[in-house]
């Protein structure tokens, strides 16, 4: 009977003793604030690789605009190794995101079409990337009759004698720890840049120059 009531004691003590109580809570909530931190890593991981990308994007836009060789007398012209230094540097900026690993960039050049008054045609078209089965939203190199390219209300046209470079870059998302854990596990970035100089889309192949020993970088 001594040794009950000892015992019924020792748990009225117990049953009001507060000393473990915040060690208690925190082992509860540690996997709700683990599984928020990891989220906000990932999360944040994701915004910057997009946003990498979407500048990667914009750089190559730009870099396709202003290339080609010839004096300011005369139209430039552009050639396939004018074109793959394009996107060997596009690789180059990517870094530890391994763009042509884990993604494809399509370069197109958009003029006028000449068979459709207001309208555009894709002249040509390059691509790079492992990911092969990712093509232009806009059609293939020879599409014609285009309204421009990219998204409703912000269409890229280009200018009545002119040329615009027009980017798409796919890339599928590499998580930190699990792609379930980003909004998206792919995404697309798009950019344009007109072409700032005259440039020669008569010669060569569809306006590009073939070079012995270069392989283009066709789609």
């Amino acid at each position: 009977m001594i040794r009950l009531n000892a015992l019924f004691r020792s748990a009225r003590r117990l049953a009001a003793d507060r000393s473990g109580l915040a060690l208690l809570e925190f082992g509860f909530s540690l996997p709700i604030l683990l599984l928020l931190s990891l989220t906000g890593a990932e999360i944040t991981n994701y915004i910057i690789s997009r946003m990498r990308v979407s500048q990667i994007a914009l750089h190559l836009a730009d870099n396709a605009a202003r290339i080609g060789s010839g004096s300011q007398l005369q139209a430039k012209t552009i050639s396939e190794a004018d074109i793959n230094d394009l996107l060997t540097g596009a690789g180059l900026q990517s870094g530890e995101l391994n763009l042509y690993a884990n993604g494809r960039v399509i370069i197109s050049s958009l003029e006028p079409d000449p068979a459709n008054s207001g309208k555009y045609r894709i002249r040509w078209q390059r691509c790079r990337g492992a990911k092969t089965a990712q093509v232009s939203a806009y059609g293939n190199a020879g599409r014609t009759n285009l309204n421009g390219m990219g998204k409703t209300g912000r269409l890229a046209t280009a200018p009545a004698d002119g040329v615009t470079m027009y980017v798409e870059v796919y890339y599928e998302y590499q998580p930190l720890l699990k792609a379930a854990l980003a909004p998206n596990s792919n995404f697309r970035e798009e950019a344009s840049m007109m072409v700032r100089d005259r440039r020669d889309t008569v010669g060569g192949t569809n306006g590009v120059y073939q070079v012995n020993g270069v392989t283009a970088s066709t789609c």
